[in-house]
């Protein structure tokens, strides 16, 4: 079912996409959070340190964080891309198209390698992470949704409440965690990030951050992102939430989503599970 709606949801983005009038299309969604009326676990709220421009024609699916730049994949079929971005102005320094059948999914970084998720293609890419230039490829079963890495391993989600640890070299699967908060599964993980020796990951359709323990599945809190959702501008198109990255060195978080015109840089005012 978790498939199926995404399925029906991006087919309908798609068709209001490729409309003559798709500027003027905006998904309205008052999130229920419905996930943290029901948990026993810590609820973080949050403070935005900054706002930065972000391409509002983004379809984000993927953000990494590495050395003064944003590293971001953007889905869509025919839109579908790895940029690198200039953080303060939302430029664009470099982008690598996808072919038109792929659908860009998370993305992530280990060493000099940038590794890439599609939807549904079976599929995944690696880049050079200087260049960007692509270097070769990697097949996995199932969907491929989001996307990180420990600094050794990737993790990868596939919509469900599953998250799967990889081989960088092989892609074997390694091991796998899933996902519950209390006794309750939590489905639609979607992008990922390591952050403070977590998984952080956004929740398909729902404006929050899950924060779960690399070690169990278990969630170790919640982070709740709605107070950003009326800093966006409510004339313009706009999509769900999705994208983090996290900067270890300066220990600052970047938060974004699909169409946003608005990346935000926030810190947890409350951050202990």
């Amino acid at each position: 079912m978790v498939y199926c709606a995404r399925f029906f949801f991006i087919l309908l983005l798609v068709l209001f996409c490729s409309n003559s009038n798709s500027e003027t299309f905006k998904v309205q969604k008052a999130s229920s959070l419905t996930l943290l009326k029901s948990t026993k676990a810590a609820v973080s709220k949050i403070k935005v340190i900054n706002i930065f421009p972000h391409d509002p024609e983004s379809f984000t699916e993927g953000l990494v964080y590495h050395k003064g730049y944003l590293l971001e994949s953007t889905g869509l079929n025919g839109k579908s891309s790895l940029r690198k971005i200039e953080i303060k102005s939302g430029k664009i320094i470099r982008e690598i198209k996808l072919a038109d059948e792929f659908f860009g999914e998370g993305m992530t970084l280990i060493g000099n390698k940038v590794y890439q998720l599609t939807w549904q293609n079976n599929t995944g890419f690696i880049y050079n992470l200087s260049d960007l230039q692509k270097m070769g490829e990697f097949h996995y079963e199932g969907e491929g949704w989001g996307l990180t890495a420990d600094g050794k391993n990737l993790w990868m989600s596939e919509g469900s409440s599953t998250i799967t640890c990889r081989n960088p070299v092989t892609f074997a699967i390694i091991r796998k965690i899933n996902v519950r908060d209390e006794n309750r599964p939590v489905k639609n993980i979607n992008e990922l990030e390591f952050v403070w020796g977590e998984i952080w990951a956004n929740v398909f359709m729902e404006d929050v951050i899950v924060r779960i323990s690399p070690m169990t599945g278990k969630v170790l809190g919640w982070i709740d992102l709605s107070p950003l959702i009326p800093m966006l501008p409510s004339l313009e198109r706009r999509d769900v939430l999705n994208g983090i990255a996290y900067d270890k060195e300066n220990d600052r978080i970047f938060v974004t989503g699909k169409f946003w015109p608005k990346l935000f840089e926030i810190k947890l005012i409350n951050n202990q599970p």
